[in-house]
C-alpha cells in the first residue's frame, strides 16, 4: 500500500503532521478524522533514496516511546480493537525504524499471539519491565490501565536519567575543556614566548617562566605519546568494563566516590522503588518483579544485591532482613518496606520512597552543580592566569630595567 504524508489540526487547534500506510487519501481522511484530527492536507509520500549501513541501526528515542504507550491507552479505552490501535499508531508514526516495529507487532498479533509475546521480539526497544507490565495488564482485563502507569513510569525514569547525566556531563566536559585548553597553552602559546624571550637574549628567567617552560618542552616533546596513551587507556578502559569482573569493579568504584557516590546510591534507591512498585501495583508477582529490577538496575552491586534479595525470598523469608544484608539500600528504605510488607501496602510505600529520593536526587544535582561552578572557575582562573603571569613577568622585568 502506498505512503500518504498528511497534516492536520486537533481540537485544541494544535497542527499535527505525519506519514500513515493507506489505499487511499480518503481512507487517510476517516482514520485521522476518528482521533479527532481534522485533515488539511493529504497527498502520497514521494519516494527517497536512502543509505543503509549495515551495523548502524537506530534508535526509538524515549518520548517516542512514551506518545505510543499513551496513545495505545487512550484508543484501548476507548473501546477500539487492539490490531486496529497498532495500524493506526503504525501508519501515523513519522520514526520510520518505530514504524516497522509496530507493523511487526501488528502481524505477530494478527497471528494469534499476544500483545506481550509480540513485543518481546523486539528486546531493543521494549524491555523485559516493559513486555511483563503489558502481559500482566493483558491477564488481568486492565491493559489502559498498565500502559498509562507504563508512560507515566518512563516519563519519571527519564527526566531522572536526564538530570544525573546532566549532573555528570558538565564537570566532564568542563575538565576535558580545561585540559585541551592547558594542552593548547603549554604546546603553542608558552613556545612562542620562549623563541621571543631567546632572540631578545634573555638568560635569566623568573623560577616560575623556567618551571613552565620547562614543562612545555616536556609536553610538546612526548605529545604523540600522550594522546596515544589516551586512546590506549579509553580503549582498554572499555573493554575491561565490558566484561563481568571490569563492570562490578567499576560500579563498586561510582559507589564509593565521595561526592557522586552518594548521588548514585540515591538514584539506584529512587529507580529501585518506583520500578518495583509499579510492577506489585500492576499485578506482578514478588519474585518475578525483583528479578526484572535486577536486571533493569543499570549497577552490577545493586543487581546483585536484588538478586539476593529475591533468592531469600525464594527461601521463605521476608524482604526486609536479606535487603539490610546486602548494605546497598539506607535503613529508612528497608524499614519503610518492611512496614508496607506488614500491612498489604507494599506498592504505595515503594511509591512514597521513590517520591522521596526522586526529590533528594535533585536537590543533590542542584548541590553538585552550584558547589562545581566556583570549583571550575578557580581551577581555570589558577592555570590560565599561571600562564599568564609565567610569561609576562619577563616582559615586566626587561621594561623596569629599560626605564631604570
Amino acid at each position: 500500500m502506498p505512503m500518504f504524508q498528511w497534516e492536520g489540526t486537533t481540537k485544541d487547534g494544535s497542527s499535527k503532521q505525519g506519514a500513515m500506510e493507506a489505499s487511499s487519501a480518503g481512507e487517510v481522511e476517516d482514520r485521522l478524522r476518528s482521533l479527532s484530527i481534522e485533515p488539511t492536507k493529504v497527498g502520497k509520500q514521494k519516494k527517497s533514496l536512502q543509505l543503509k549501513i549495515p551495523g548502524l541501526g537506530g534508535k526509538v528515542p524515549v518520548k517516542t516511546l512514551v506518545i505510543f504507550t499513551r496513545q495505545m491507552a487512550t484508543m484501548i479505552d476507548a473501546g477500539l480493537p487492539l490490531v486496529q490501535c497498532l495500524e493506526i499508531l503504525g501508519g501515523s508514526e513519522p520514526n520510520k525504524l518505530f514504524a516497522d516495529t509496530i507493523a511487526s507487532v501488528k502481524e505477530t498479533v494478527e497471528s494469534g499471539n499476544t500483545f506481550a509475546d509480540a513485543l518481546k521480539r523486539h528486546p531493543k526497544i521494549f524491555d523485559d519491565l516493559f513486555v511483563n507490565l503489558v502481559a500482566a495488564g493483558e491477564m488481568g482485563g486492565i491493559l489502559d490501565t498498565i500502559l498509562n502507569r507504563l508512560a507515566s513510569y518512563t516519563e519519571t525514569s527519564m527526566k531522572l536519567r536526564a538530570k544525573v547525566r546532566g549532573a555528570m556531563k558538565y564537570p566532564l566536559s568542563v575538565l576535558a575543556v580545561s585540559l585541551i585548553i592547558t594542552y593548547g597553552l603549554l604546546t603553542k602559546v608558552i613556545p612562542t614566548f620562549g623563541g621571543m624571550f631567546k632572540s631578545m637574549g634573555k638568560k635569566e628567567l623568573p623560577a616560575i617562566t623556567e618551571f613552565m617552560m620547562g614543562i612545555s618542552v616536556k609536553a610538546t616533546e612526548y605529545s604523540p605519546l600522550i594522546v596515544g596513551g589516551t586512546i590506549a587507556f579509553v580503549f582498554v578502559f572499555r573493554r575491561v568494563v565490558a566484561t563481568e569482573k571490569g563492570r562490578i569493579a567499576w560500579d563498586t568504584f561510582t559507589l564509593k566516590t565521595p561526592m557522586f557516590g552518594t548521588l548514585i546510591r540515591k538514584t539506584a534507591v529512587a529507580k529501585f522503588t518506583r520500578t518495583l512498585g509499579t510492577l506489585i501495583s500492576s499485578g506482578v508477582p514478588i519474585l518475578d518483579s525483583l528479578e526484572i529490577v535486577a536486571r533493569t538496575a543499570g549497577n552490577k552491586v545493586i543487581e546483585a544485591g536484588v538478586l539476593y534479595t529475591r533468592d531469600k525470598i525464594a527461601e521463605g523469608k521476608s524482604i526486609g532482613a536479606p535487603m539490610m544484608e546486602t548494605g546497598i539500600f539506607p535503613k529508612m528504605v528497608v524499614q519503610m518496606i518492611s512496614v508496607g510488607e506488614s500491612t498489604g501496602a507494599m506498592d504505595v510505600m515503594l511509591s512514597k520512597i521513590a517520591d522521596f529520593y526522586e526529590d533528594e536526587v535533585e536537590q543533590a544535582v542542584d548541590g553538585i552543580m552550584a558547589m562545581m561552578e566556583p570549583l571550575i572557575m578557580v581551577v581555570l582562573g589558577g592555570i590560565i592566569g599561571s600562564v599568564m603571569i609565567a610569561m609576562y613577568m619577563p616582559i615586566f622585568q626587561m621594561g623596569d630595567a629599560v626605564s631604570g
